[in-house]
């Protein structure tokens, strides 16, 4: 019993990895380009339905590669057809334009490939189980949480130790101040919103062996990465890895508990019971073109 408690409990921390992939994207593009984007949920949903016609013919990990890549090739065309004109305006009107987005996406590949959920086959070299001991995990998933890992620790690199990084961070807190050193950020807003949604579908093409592959997949893990954006803090890069942790890790206590179908309400709670105590959110920092 307690190693069913805790192999729920890493199930959990699990999710908790997938969400903290698509909430750093969301926190990322609402920060830098004030678009809140209801389509991040979707682009994960994209990166599934990829992996399941790339591999066939690459492999799973051709398509672990190729997948983002291509849908970090739609994200640079809806960055400059779409979201450009969005920057400069009242938020509301980018959450209206990335939800009719969401839809076209998620009817698209209803029409294309139906509503029934597909099964997607586990590659082999990650098949079977990882024994500690007397517990025994899934080897997939380990490899899941390698990649999140990983993935975490690049884009942590990329925004805190290169001049690239430095520029981003600049332009979260007062892009006015690269104005005046005629440092434009369209290029690094391109470069962001590719990166986001490349990783969002990265965290799709990671999660198809283990669910079905359904067009409304992406609903539930958007909804919740943007609880995890809520509770993690606007702005923080920490503020997102440590809310995507606690989030995951209250899914799976509940879920070792036995109450799974108060996971999600749990979750909710959490959120709530933060925004009273700290509204900016556990590491909430001041952007000063928000306040």
């Amino acid at each position: 019993m307690e190693f069913v408690f805790l192999s729920q409990l890493l199930n959990g921390l699990l999710d908790g990895f997938y969400y903290m992939l698509i909430a750093l994207g969301l926190s990322l593009i609402f920060s830098l380009g004030g678009i809140v984007n209801l389509a991040h949920g979707a682009f994960f949903t994209l990166g599934a339905y990829l992996a399941f016609v790339i591999a066939p013919h690459t492999g799973f990990f051709g398509a672990l590669i190729i997948a983002p890549l291509i849908a970090a090739l739609v994200a640079v065309i809806v960055e400059r057809f779409l979201f450009t004109r969005f920057y400069r305006v009242d938020p509301l009107y980018s959450l209206l334009l990335t939800f009719a987005l969401a839809m076209i996406i998620e009817q698209s590949l209803r029409w294309y490939f139906g509503a029934t959920p597909r099964a997607f086959a586990m590659p082999d070299a990650l098949r079977g189980q990882v024994f500690l001991g007397d517990f025994v995990y899934s080897r997939y998933r380990v490899f899941l949480i390698v990649v999140a890992v990983l993935t975490v620790g690049a884009v942590w690199y990329l925004l805190n130790r290169t001049p690239f990084g430095r520029i981003v961070r600049a332009g979260i807190q007062n892009p006015d101040i690269l104005g005046t050193l005629g440092i434009s950020l369209r290029p690094y807003l391109s470069t962001v919103v590719a990166l986001a949604i490349g990783i969002a579908a990265l965290a799709g093409v990671l999660m198809a062996p283990i669910q079905p592959v359904h067009p409304l997949m992406g609903v539930e893990v958007g909804t919740a990465a943007f609880v995890v954006v809520v509770i993690g803090g606007l702005g923080s890069f920490w503020g997102v890895v440590v809310a995507a942790l606690l989030v995951g890790l209250v899914k799976g206590i509940m879920i070792g508990l036995g109450l799974s179908q108060f996971s999600m309400l749990a979750i909710y709670l959490l959120m709530f019971v933060i925004l009273l105590l700290r509204p900016r959110g556990l590491f909430g920092e001041r952007i000063t073109r928000f306040e």
